[in-house]
């Protein structure tokens, strides 16, 4: 197949493109290194996906249409598009939601816009989130639990993408996979994210801020278990399915906190802080969907993958 997948240089973008790659499929990818992390990291990510063969790359801007019609038109067609690309997390989604909603509903309509013109037309895989759940009562989550409060900017982009995603199956019958990730960790991880910036700072002598009591959790799901799933849905998608990817196995924050430590070999220095406006108590997927429809099965237990990204981690900052 000849994929195109946006969001390329990003943490879970890269991955699939890699994957994507391996299994023999021919990848274009497309990325604006956002500054939201260093363009260095992102360049880093990118590197193994440059040196293959049936891999192309191009800067650009999901935001931009006339760039859209031009990847489309130039590099398909396309039997499938990736749609990775996103304004991620939640706390820049409340400093700038104006941004948040011009990268994650814009962007991904002009996506949609382009991918309806094709013919015939392509499968269509949408990054979304498990943050769509909001404060969700009801354990583990269910992809037909309602999803109507969501609790950050971020949180309502992705559900609007899920819907605007819909509308265009429903309209132009565009095969469409709304995937739900459950907080991805693993080498590459953004470097705002917990486990990478935890462990960051422990390697460095540097206290860590734990938001709350550390009670609240996350269904931490490793990447390359992530990655498979992406792969599946990209080469079986038809009709519309919202399909969660996830571990099955939430960890309190206290616990992981724990696990960075063990890997990094050093005690924190932990300052407790308020919690954060928009950050929910819990996440925890029913991933029986996914085990139905892609054979999903993640595997990797939470210390091992810990274990292995805080190796990665320790290789890039030699």
């Amino acid at each position: 197949m000849k994929i195109l997948i946006t969001g390329v240089a990003g943490f879970i973008g890269s991955h699939a493109g890699g994957d994507l790659l391996a299994c023999e499929h021919e990848v274009v990818g497309l990325d604006n290194f956002d500054p939201s992390y260093d363009r260095a990291d992102k360049e880093r990510n990118l590197q193994p996906l440059r040196d293959h063969r049936c891999f192309e790359f191009i800067e650009a801007d999901i935001r931009d249409p006339e760039a859209m019609r031009e990847v489309v038109a130039k590099r398909g067609p396309f039997d499938a598009i990736v749609h990775m690309a996103a304004r991620a997390g939640v706390r820049p989604s409340i400093a700038d939601p104006v941004g948040c909603q011009q990268v994650n509903v814009t962007g991904t309509m002009h996506l949609l816009d382009q991918a309806v013109r094709q013919r015939p037309r392509p499968r269509f895989v949408f990054a979304s989130s498990s943050s769509v759940y909001g404060n969700n009562s009801k354990v583990p989550f269910s992809e037909t639990d309602p999803t109507d409060t969501p609790i950050s900017p971020y949180a309502a982009t992705k559900k609007t993408g899920e819907l605007i995603c819909h509308t265009y199956h429903h309209i132009y019958e565009l095969p469409v996979f709304c995937l739900r990730f459950f907080t991805v960790y693993g080498p590459r991880q953004r470097p705002d994210l917990a486990i990478e910036k935890f462990a960051r700072c422990i390697l460095a002598g540097e206290p860590i801020g734990m938001f709350g009591d550390g009670t609240t959790s996350r269904d931490y799901t490793y990447i390359d278990d992530i990655i498979v799933g992406v792969r599946r849905a990209t080469e079986r998608c038809e009709g519309y399915e919202i399909i969660n990817l996830g571990s099955r196995h939430p960890i309190a924050m206290k616990e992981m906190i724990a696990a960075v430590e063990r890997a990094c070999g050093r005690k924190a220095t932990v300052k407790q802080l308020p919690m954060q406006p928009g950050d929910v108590d819990r996440t925890f997927a029913d991933v029986d969907k996914a085990a139905r429809l892609l054979e999903y099965a993640p595997s990797m237990p939470f210390a091992q993958g810990v274990a292995r990204q805080v190796a990665w981690l320790r290789g890039t900052m030699r």
